[in-house]
């Protein structure tokens, strides 16, 4: 590892948003940090649902703590920049996100986006001021660090909210100081460009998680500046462990495993 330090970080990360239309995909570990950096893919993002569950916890009940120590982990372990998923910043109100920011910021994270959805069981949102006070609050608390604040608005992927609710939040939480915005679970192209458009020209990343007919060409074809996984990576990283292991113990075969990765490389890669 080069040990880049946090300003060029931060500062290529900043860079990252200015122009064109980048992947920042979603490692679980360190493992498979090291492996997109090895790739040469330019940033990486957390996953709140892949850390989750390589825990055995559900998405949404790591706690605070252990999330930071996770995000400093995969901070140290690479020499690209990292934004941290930092869900709701672990509370309501918004001195209490100040200081849940204040100390993901100390990780050496280059980004970290605060969501408006109040936990991941229910999926209650906060209504709009609230909201804006919150990442008001966060935009605070970054101060001159350099970090870059992502607002996240989720009630589209909630189902709680409409697309033309979700746009007022996103130009609301711009206002307020987010560099970022974010709607996941939009997925049709017009969804997307409306979104783009309404806080253009500050940068938005979409989320494509799956195989939903859109590429990082249409991506940048349509505005955006940068593409995230979510928990997508770990979810297939957990479908190949699940179908091996459904083979073993139900057919007593091992066909499954002609897909695994190989021993020899993930030496090299490690080694």
């Amino acid at each position: 590892m080069r040990n880049v330090n946090v300003e060029t970080k931060r500062a290529k990360f900043r860079e990252l948003h200015e122009r064109g239309c980048f992947a920042i995909p979603n490692p679980w570990d360190i493992g498979t940090a090291r492996y997109l950096q090895h790739l040469g893919f330019k940033a990486i993002a957390t996953t709140s649902a892949g850390f989750a569950f390589s825990r055995g916890l559900s998405d949404g009940a790591v706690k605070r703590d252990d999330m930071l120590a996770h995000i400093r982990e995969l901070v140290e372990a690479t020499d690209i920049p990292v934004n941290a998923d930092f869900e709701n910043g672990y509370a309501d109100d918004p001195n209490d996100v100040a200081e849940s920011v204040r100390l993901c910021v100390a990780t050496s994270v280059a980004g970290l986006s605060i969501e408006d959805a109040t936990d991941r069981k229910e999926s209650r949102i906060y209504d709009v001021d609230l909201g804006v006070e919150r990442i008001h609050a966060a935009r605070e608390a970054i101060g001159n660090s350099g970090v870059l604040l992502v607002g996240r608005a989720e009630g589209f992927l909630v189902g709680r909210e409409n697309i033309d609710q979700v746009i007022k939040r996103l130009v609301a939480y711009s206002e307020a100081g987010a560099d970022c915005l974010y709607a996941p679970g939009c997925k049709e192209r017009d969804q997307i460009k409306a979104i783009v458009e309404c806080v253009a020209p500050k940068p938005s990343n979409i989320l494509i998680g799956g195989a939903i007919g859109l590429t990082m060409k249409d991506a940048a074809s349509l505005g955006a500046r940068r593409v995230s996984v979510g928990g997508a990576f770990a979810r297939a990283g957990w479908g190949g462990f699940i179908r091996s292991a459904k083979e073993l113990i139900e057919k007593g075969t091992f066909e499954e495993l002609a897909h695994a990765a190989s021993y020899a490389d993930l030496q090299r890669l490690f080694g």
